[in-house]
């Protein structure tokens, strides 16, 4: 199965709908929640493909996926479980 990373804020409903996908396919996944912490989200900025600050970022094998719209639209491609590796 893939590493599976995630940079959220507790309270956010992108973040909250990313996770429910992914714990509805049972994955396991690193969280990293960011609330106000401008250091950490700079980093996680640096670390994306696009340098987005908002939240949710999904990162799966170090690869940047993007945000909740992404990953649910790969679902819709019939695309994640692939990515996941399940």
């Amino acid at each position: 199965m893939a590493k599976v990373e995630i940079y959220t804020w507790r309270m956010c409903p992108f973040c909250i709908r990313a996770k429910h996908l992914l714990d509805t396919k049972g994955v396991k996944y690193i969280e990293y929640v960011i609330d106000g912490d401008e250091e950490a989200r700079t980093k996680m900025a640096a670390r994306g493909s696009d340098g987005k600050r908002s939240v949710p970022q999904i990162f799966i094998d170090d690869t940047h996926i993007g945000g909740c719209d992404a990953i649910h639209a790969l679902e819709r491609q019939g695309q994640l479980d692939s990515v996941l590796a399940i």
